[in-house]
């Protein structure tokens, strides 16, 4: 255990922290020095999005003590942005998970000894209506506590500013400069001001609601459909609070909730992750859809911004869509909805991430409409909505990641809304005695079939961020030439923001901001994109291969062959032992 780490342990033990965390302490001092070496051994990074660890004792934990210094350090940016004298408000959501209220208090109050005004939901709410409630009631800022989809033993501390979005450059980096000068709980101002904290709910939820009723584009189509048989799973999160009443005010009138896992619950206690882009999480919703034989299975995770599908495919077996393959059914069909309806305009756009299947620039271009390809991150996507306000339409946004942002009231990913616009989809595609399966298929017939996959790595422990660091050193410093039988045609390098054409040697500026991304691009047309994440000691590949599709008879032949060059791909850079 280095010096530092010993030093941390001593400040907590001596220093002005509750009796329980001191006995805690020296429980592990006792019992389990890894876990406490592992607790101490650096402090829980505050990010550009904010911050996400394991819950307990610890400068490397979500406790009251990290969440109250990075409140106070988002209060003092706050106040020298805004100035000290500035009427400043925040709102303030939590979800399920295991002390999200009990942050979510703690970050209240700090905010409230500040002198800021804040705007605390009175019980659970999704992400999303986070989003939209720093809009609507005009906020300055927001925080929303959740750990999205990690496991049961995670909590998080997301940070907004007031165009509903999370942190973007200058703010992020102002934000983390802040909270990095908080060394004491002294400096903390922990209770004050009690009147400055005001609670809110049903006035928001029925705005939200309102809006995202707004965004269907064939409500008639509904009409005809209402009794499209729809199941729906809030995997023990917050979307119960407001998935039903949104189908409701479209006009569904058939949905059923998967009651095992209806109850909010922080541990999660029917899956092991509680996400949508997991299939075990979706089991239970995939047996309740195939016993009532339904058209739709949605699913979202415990803070409502991500969303997964389950559909009938041409044997009538049930199948759970990936993110890129919902993305493609989605961006589509508002693209040509609203050209049916008359409601395209010549500066409508759409936006999508840098890891997101490509089919959604050819469905873009083909319809007229422009694609914009942003980093990762809805924040980023948000930032691109400001950046063309007044001369550009925006549409819908997305990534592979399970995310959808469809319209731009909310400034996140919104599995809310996305859940209401699904089922329109599946009511649309039943009223031509068809499905969203048969579409994607028809899909990949006019614009070709893409195939996306992804696989993640984590590297647990001290010495997993620098494990990761050095894979990505050894990728820049001595770039694979040929992957897969296939020569490396291009390589793109978000962090020094340069393309290089290794046919000819070319480089090229990359006009996105900074970012630690590389992507390969191949002979054959097969992409890798390698990115760790900024949360924790992990890194995701993301693979995309693409091949004609001639007739619906070769579905299966050709997605067979697309699978296996993945699995070439993963072989060849040895990603899996």
């Amino acid at each position: 255990m280095d010096n530092r780490t010993t030093e941390r342990i001593h400040e907590w033990l001596s220093g002005n922290y509750d009796q329980q965390t001191k006995e805690a302490i020296q429980k592990m001092q006792a019992e389990n020095p890894a876990e406490l070496e592992d607790a101490f051994y650096k402090e829980l990074e505050f990010g550009t999005g904010g911050m996400r660890g394991i819950m307990g004792v610890g400068t490397n934990r979500m406790n009251q003590y990290t969440v109250g210094k990075a409140t106070q350090g988002f209060a003092n940016y706050l106040k020298k942005k805004l100035g000290d004298d500035a009427l400043i408000s925040v709102v303030i959501a939590y979800d399920s998970r295991n002390q999200s209220s009990f942050f979510a208090d703690i970050t209240a109050h700090v905010f409230a000894a500040n002198n800021i005004y804040v705007y605390l939901f009175e019980s659970l709410r999704p992400t999303p209506e986070l989003s939209y409630a720093i809009r609507y009631l005009k906020a300055q800022a927001g925080v929303v506590c959740t750990a999205s989809h990690n496991p049961k033993e995670y909590n998080g501390y997301k940070a907004y500013w007031s165009d509903g979005a999370q942190l973007v450059p200058p703010h992020d980096a102002g934000v983390m400069e802040e909270v990095g000068q908080i060394k004491s709980l002294e400096e903390v101002k922990w209770k004050g001001n009690e009147d400055f904290i005001s609670k809110i709910g049903k006035e928001v939820d029925t705005a939200y609601i309102q809006m995202a009723k707004g965004l269907s584009v064939h409500p008639a189509q509904i009409a005809l459909q209402h009794d499209l048989k729809i199941v729906y799973t809030s995997i023990h999160g917050t979307g119960i609070q407001l998935v039903p009443q949104v189908l409701k005010a479209y006009g569904f009138t058939n949905y059923s909730i998967v009651k095992e896992q209806e109850k909010p619950d922080g541990n999660f206690p029917t899956v092991i992750y509680p996400n949508p882009e997991e299939s075990e999480a979706m089991k239970l919703g995939l047996h309740q859809a195939e016993a009532i034989d339904a058209d739709i299975l949605c699913g979202t995770d415990p803070d409502a911004d991500r969303v997964g599908i389950g559909v009938k495919d041409d044997e009538g077996k049930w199948i759970l869509m990936n993110g890129n393959q919902t993305a493609v059914l989605a961006f589509s069909y508002l693209i040509e909805a609203r050209k049916k309806s008359g409601l395209a305009a010549p500066n409508d756009m759409v936006i999508k991430t840098i890891v997101t299947s490509d089919m959604i620039d050819k469905v873009a271009m083909k319809n007229k409409v422009t694609c914009y390809n942003v980093l990762t991150g809805f924040k980023w996507i948000a930032a691109m909505i400001n950046e063309k306000k007044g001369k550009e339409n925006y549409i819908i946004g997305g990534e592979e990641s399970f995310g959808l942002m469809v319209g731009d009231e909310v400034r996140d990913k919104d599995a809310v809304s996305a859940v209401a616009i699904l089922c329109e989809m599946a009511a649309v595609e039943k009223s031509h005695q068809s499905s969203l399966f048969e579409k994607l298929i028809d899909l990949y017939l006019e614009y070709g079939f893409y195939l996306e996959d992804l696989i993640g790595i984590t590297k647990k422990g001290k010495n997993g961020q620098e494990e990761i660091s050095a894979m990505m050193r050894s990728y820049r410093e001595n770039p694979p030439l040929e992957i897969n039988g296939s020569k490396v045609v291009e390589i793109l390098d978000y962090q020094t923001r340069e393309g290089k054409n290794l046919q000819n040697g070319t480089t090229r500026e990359l006009d996105l901001p900074k970012s630690n991304v590389l992507q390969f691009f191949l002979e054959d047309g097969s992409k890798i994109s390698a990115r760790p994440s900024g949360t924790e000691p992990k890194i995701k590949f993301y693979f995309s291969v693409h091949s004609e599709l001639l007739r619906k008879e070769d579905y299966k032949t050709t997605h067979a062959l697309l699978k296996s060059r993945i699995d070439g791909i993963i072989q060849s850079m040895k990603l899996i032992e």
